[in-house]
């Protein structure tokens, strides 16, 4: 059976992420956009990060540009987009597709995992969520217009442990 901690994936700045380096932690996947409708709820994912990193959150975005061509920019201006307007400064990593036959094994992970709406795998939008507790198995995923801090109380049971 695969484990959320033997993937790995290229950060943004292409630097490599082993996310066995995050276990033990909670961790929130969000595969996110740069001119999308949801596009604001950087502010509350980094609102997220910065009331839960301590406590053990790592909030990790994947940029995709299969939903409306909504994130068309290279890996440098999408990590200026959201670092000049929301202040991001939780994990982005390298923009990837999340359906598909060329679906970044995470995604193909997640997706098998936490079933979408009537047990749909496919990913329907961006800023599609998904939890994953400290044992490396998945919590919850949440469709896109579950707004970040509507996720807390999920967030805070995951770091308790329950």
């Amino acid at each position: 059976m695969t484990h959320f901690s033997s993937f790995e994936a290229t950060r943004i700045d292409g630097t490599p992420l082993d996310f066995s380096s995050l276990h033990g932690k909670v961790v929130l996947i969000v595969n996110t956009a740069s001119a999308c409708g949801f596009t604001p709820q950087f502010e509350g994912l980094q609102k997220l990060h910065d009331r839960y990193a301590p406590q053990g959150l790592e909030v990790i975005g994947f940029p995709c540009n299969q939903f409306g061509h909504q994130d068309p920019g290279s890996n440098e201006e999408i990590g200026a987009f959201c670092q000049k307007n929301y202040g991001v400064s939780f994990t982005m990593m390298e923009k990837v597709d999340v359906n598909g036959t060329q679906a970044h094994p995470i995604y193909q992970w997640l997706k098998q995992e936490a079933t979408g709406i009537l047990g749909s795998e496919a990913i329907k939008w961006n800023f599609t969520k998904f939890l994953i507790g400290k044992d490396g198995h998945v919590i919850k995923r949440y469709a896109p217009m579950d707004k970040p801090e509507k996720l807390a109380h999920d967030i805070e049971a995951a770091l308790q442990g329950a």
